[in-house]
């Protein structure tokens, strides 16, 4: 029991961490100022993310500033370079462009400029969920809503692999049955676009927001408030690897035409039907994309 219990708070304790890093990615993160926050050592600390996470902490913090900008460049024609590496948390334009060529062998502006598309083909293609095919959702109308914060319990698995990402829904399943929640959602958040990151290296979030207010009996996993904020929203449909192709006409084509820029949230979608669940592997649900007004 107590190697359990260890093991959970290590978990909720490298989840509160990556929930920071998302949160402040705009800002210069003190990795000694976390460690103490969480009451442990720097040395403990670093030990137990990477156990958790499979990452170590910088690399996890890179990375996710990396990937953040990598969007904002496609989507925020408004901003300028130097405006979207502040964004993301350099302070120097001179260690953005460094670090993002060294990332994805192409400079800021000409990832800008068009670089992104072939490489986010080669994600695609080289996935085992996407067979890459030219799809049209010209004729989804989007809504603009605002969506309210709500608590969601969640796994954090890294890969978004099928196999994996079907044992994730399952676990979520069980723990739905033993909490006995009767009414709830099925979310999963793509913190990393997985339409130009390896998937190997994408982080999926798998979540259950329970519509009722109820003591739960198993509450060792993780949970977080969803950002109050404004979205632009799709209904969408399909077949499992649909959904990745969907994200990247969302980020790579609407979005820029949309006279919208995105935020450094993420994108999720709520499933009515889950794709790695149904047997047919099929999906249905709402995708919300976030967006500001400009």
């Amino acid at each position: 029991m107590q190697k359990r219990n260890t093991y959970n708070k290590n978990v909720q304790i490298a989840n509160d961490t990556m929930y920071y890093i998302y949160e402040h990615i705009d800002t210069d993160i003190n990795i000694d100022e976390l460690a103490l926050k969480f009451g442990i050592s720097k040395f403990h600390f670093h030990k137990l993310f990477k156990e958790v996470m499979g990452i170590n902490i910088y690399e996890t913090i890179k990375s996710n500033r990396l990937q953040k900008s990598s969007n904002l460049l496609l989507t925020n024609k408004y901003s300028t370079i130097t405006e979207i590496a502040n964004m993301c948390g350099y302070s120097s334009q001179t260690s953005f462009i460094r670090s993002f060529k060294q990332r994805f062998h192409q400079t800021p502006k000409e990832w800008r400029n068009g670089g992104f598309k072939e490489y986010s083909k080669n994600i695609l293609m080289n996935s085992e969920i996407s067979s890459y095919e030219k799809n049209d959702f010209e004729s989804i109308e989007p809504k603009i809503v605002k969506a309210k914060s709500r608590r969601m319990y969640y796994i954090r698995n890294k890969g978004y692999i099928t196999s994996e990402a079907k044992k994730v829904w399952q676990k979520l399943q069980a723990w739905v049955y033993t909490n006995d929640i009767k009414e709830y959602e099925q979310v999963a958040i793509y913190h990393d676009n997985p339409a130009i990151t390896p998937h190997n290296d994408c982080f999926y979030v798998a979540g259950i927001i329970p519509k009722e207010q109820k003591y739960l009996l198993e509450t060792n996993l993780p949970f977080f408030y969803t950002p109050e904020a404004l979205y632009a929203t799709f209904e969408i449909k399909g077949k499992i690897g649909d959904v990745l192709r969907f994200i990247q006409w969302a980020y790579h084509e609407w979005l820029p035409n949309s006279g919208f820029e995105t935020t450094t949230n993420p994108s999720y979608a709520i499933f009515r039907k889950n794709q790695f669940l149904e047997e047919d592997k099929s999906f249905e649900g709402t995708y919300y994309l976030p967006i500001q007004y400009v």
